[in-house]
């Protein structure tokens, strides 16, 4: 399958098939999906460094698995294998039950990477036309352009794009092949708070068709709202992996934010706390047991103000996940 400038694989064909079933059935239904891309333990070296490590993964058919981790984690690594853009140096890796780096798999397989350069020179209808001509069953190009919200910008060329809207060119251009599979590497960088939900309608738009979605991005909140899955990686191996409510669960319950005199090592040392950690002026306070240590508090520095009870969040839940990973000998 063709590929864009810059190493970008493009959109592809997928079938139109509706998805039934609510967004919480359907995170219950991801784990009995069958797996259309799979890891069996991956090894991947860039000359002595160790970008992946014995890595069993696997992609569920009509899921959205968000692969999230610290830079360097091995989030990229595994995305540039599974399209084919490099080689395991062991172990075993299939898509569609076939070579990533096939023909018959790239029909089939579109992708938003971070960084995406196509010419400037051509139009916006101009380059989805184009991309659209390397697929065997491409969405009809008004079709693309209404999905990616390109409609009144279709005539104008990709150089005098903003940001965003150029961002909205490479998701275009990545599901106008129609994909089963579609690989989006932080798609809603450089999009407005509006433009991001928008966006995030379409994803799940195209996951009611019976695509399948792998996410990397930075906003938590992404993940969280759009998952049926994560998948937390650090220093090459999987950490942690669930539905984004069972991910939350693996840290403490409540978040305490509160402006304090008391030194951080005394803090940590309360009953029930299970980190804390410096926010500007204030102390966040990770714990599931918030009314004792409220009370802990309260006993020890009697100015203590501001304080904030919340739960907390898949924020708190992946710090929490990469700290205790911690460095390896």
């Amino acid at each position: 399958m063709p590929q864009g400038v810059g190493g970008n694989i493009g959109p592809v064909k997928p079938h139109l098939l509706p998805r039934a079933g609510t967004s919480g059935a359907l995170r219950s239904e991801s784990r009995t999906r069958n797996a259309i891309a799979k890891f069996e333990a991956v090894t991947k070296n860039y000359g002595n460094v160790r970008a992946l490590a014995d890595f069993d993964f696997e992609v569920r058919a009509g899921e959205l698995v968000a692969l999230l981790g610290p830079n360097g984690a091995g989030k990229t690594t595994a995305i540039r294998l599974l399209l084919g853009l490099a080689k395991t140096n062991t172990g075993r890796l299939t898509v569609f039950g076939g070579d990533p780096a096939s023909v018959d798999t790239h029909i089939r397989v579109g992708a938003m990477m971070q960084v995406g350069r196509v010419p400037e020179t051509l139009r916006v209808r101009e380059h989805v036309d184009l991309f659209s001509s390397y697929y065997p069953n491409p969405l009809p190009t008004s079709e693309t352009l209404a999905i990616a919200g390109l409609e009144e910008l279709k005539d104008r060329k990709f150089g005098l794009l903003s940001g965003g809207q150029k961002q909205r060119v490479l998701f275009a251009l990545a599901i106008c092949g129609n994909p089963d599979l579609l690989f989006l590497d932080e798609p809603t960088v450089g999009l407005d708070v509006e433009a991001r939900h928008l966006l995030w309608d379409e994803i799940r738009s195209l996951l009611r068709r019976g695509k399948t979605v792998v996410l990397t991005t930075h906003y938590l909140e992404e993940a969280d709202a759009l998952a049926d899955r994560i998948v937390v990686i650090n220093k090459g191996r999987i950490i942690a992996e669930g539905t984004p409510a069972e991910i939350k669960s693996r840290t403490a319950g409540k978040r305490i934010r509160c402006v304090t005199q008391l030194p951080l090592d005394i803090i940590r040392k309360m009953t029930g706390v299970a980190d804390a950690q410096t926010d500007r002026e204030a102390v966040v306070i990770q714990t599931s047991q918030p009314e004792n240590v409220l009370r802990q508090l309260l006993q020890l520095d009697l100015e203590v103000s501001g304080i904030e009870v919340s739960s907390a969040g898949l924020d708190e839940a992946f710090l929490a996940l990469t700290r205790e990973d911690g460095p390896r000998a």
